[in-house]
């Protein structure tokens, strides 16, 4: 099969002015792999014979990004393409980086010590495709093999064990047999590997079309070393009628169910991992998870540390996980009450989770539980919709207005009063007016007075 690539105008010039001046330059790795399968490229790369300081004398702008690997960014309008030198790598010392790296004329060695298959093609119009390692069948096979001996390359960077899972999750590929049995080997070498480097994979792996390809990282054991806990909940059953999967498949299926955004999908990944700890048997047998959510919440936020995610996302996904099981009447006042306890900007979400975590359930009272879910997302349009008061930043009083009208001293008593008077509102919308909030403000004041 011949392969034609669309090449970007600033990489094809790139690409040209190296190889008029006698070098030889390939767009490479992810980008040609992403132009075969319809995606697109987020980066394009460039690899070439010439030296780093031969690079540097052919264009006007070029950054030092990484020349003692051989990589410069040359500047072409504001955008940055990263160039660099045929290499090869020598021993790793620390399971990422080579001790050294010796620049080489040959193409073929450079895309030697490249991870898989599918990223180790390079393209140039002149030449075209350049696939030394089979990538485009394997392209046509679906699967991700590594590149030579799979050993070897789990061996330079324990995270391509990671990487290779993401890939099957985002192309919706089978991992290759000796590629699998490779990292089933090598597994415990992830925790050579950054909390940091291991978070960005997990995320990719948890937003992408695939997310239950999860299975796969339990099934090889990198779940075991990056998060036990997940192990915990593939051995432990539902045997409850309104469950038909265990806790780890109920899981992955959940994540399906929901839209590929980021504190959703993580959302769903520990919404249940507090189960096996909570686990009851009734003298029925029916097995029963009270109390949950709040152990859900706290093993998210152990995690979620522990991979050295932003405050943003830790906060977002535990007060998920610690609601999504919470039962919400479908009548305004209670749909109120709710998005006073979740909180206003996490409640839409709550929804969504609510809906994917049903979905992921047996269809045991599916009907009445979807009904019941459309009358409190009714309910909550019609709250926004008629503009009800739902937080502090809503109320017509503030606290200013209580220190310069109601006489009151700032203070933690100021903050309760507001507090109060937000409960008050969530129940009657009607009363959110500032000469009536007052007049409330004034009778209690009098009232502990007299």
């Amino acid at each position: 099969m011949k392969i034609e690539i669309q090449l970007p105008d600033k990489v094809k010039y790139i690409i040209d002015t190296i190889m008029e001046a006698g070098w030889e330059a390939y767009a490479v790795g992810g980008c040609v792999r992403d132009f075969i399968l319809g995606r697109e490229a987020d980066d394009w790369d460039i690899t070439t014979s010439a030296s780093p300081c031969q690079v540097k004398e052919l264009f006007r702008h070029t950054i030092d990004t990484g020349i003692a690997h051989g990589t410069v960014t040359v500047m072409l309008g504001g955008e940055g393409f990263e160039v660099t030198t045929y290499r090869v790598d020598g021993r790793y010392e620390d399971g990422r980086h080579p001790e050294s790296v010796t620049f080489t004329a040959s193409l073929k060695e450079d895309l030697k010590r490249r991870d898989f298959t599918i990223n180790a093609m390079a393209y140039n119009e002149r030449t075209g495709l350049v696939d030394e390692f089979g990538g485009l069948e394997d392209i046509e096979k679906k699967v991700i093999r590594c590149v030579g001996e799979a050993r070897e390359r789990f061996t330079e960077d324990a995270l391509r064990m990671m990487r290779a899972v993401r890939f099957s999750a985002q192309l919706g590929y089978e991992i290759e047999e000796n590629t699998s049995a490779a990292i089933k080997e090598l597994a415990q070498r992830l925790r050579l590997v950054s909390a940091e480097r291991i978070q960005v994979e997990l995320v990719k792996l948890a937003v992408s079309p695939h997310p239950e390809k999860l299975r796969t990282a339990w099934e090889t054991g990198i779940t075991g070393i990056i998060m036990p806990e997940f192990d915990e909940c593939m051995e432990t059953e539902q045997r409850n009628p309104h469950h038909r999967y265990s806790v780890g498949e109920h899981i992955l299926k959940s994540m399906q169910e929901i839209r590929p955004e980021k504190t959703l999908r993580l959302a769903m990944l520990f919404h249940d991992m507090g189960k096996p700890k909570t686990l009851t048997v009734s003298s029925e047998g029916v097995y029963h998870f009270h109390g949950h959510q709040e152990v859900s919440g706290e093993i998210a936020r152990g995690i979620l540390r522990r991979l050295k995610f932003d405050n943003y996302t830790i906060q977002t996904v535990t007060r998920l996980v610690r609601y999504h099981d919470c039962d919400i009447l479908p009548g305004q006042k209670y749909v109120r009450r709710a998005v006073r306890k979740a909180g206003e900007d996490i409640f839409p979400l709550l929804i969504e989770v609510k809906y994917a975590d049903m979905k992921a359930q047996s269809d045991y009272m599916r009907e009445e539980k979807e009904e019941r879910l459309k009358l409190v997302q009714a309910a909550y349009e019609r709250i926004l919709t008629e503009g009800h008061c739902l937080s502090l930043k809503n109320l017509a009083v503030t606290g200013k207005d209580l220190i310069d009208e109601a006489a009151m001293e700032p203070g933690p008593a100021l903050g309760e009063m507001l507090g109060k008077l937000l409960d008050i509102v969530i129940e009657n919308p009607e009363l959110n007016r500032k000469e009536t909030l007052l007049a409330i403000v004034t009778e209690e004041s009098g009232n502990k007075d007299g």
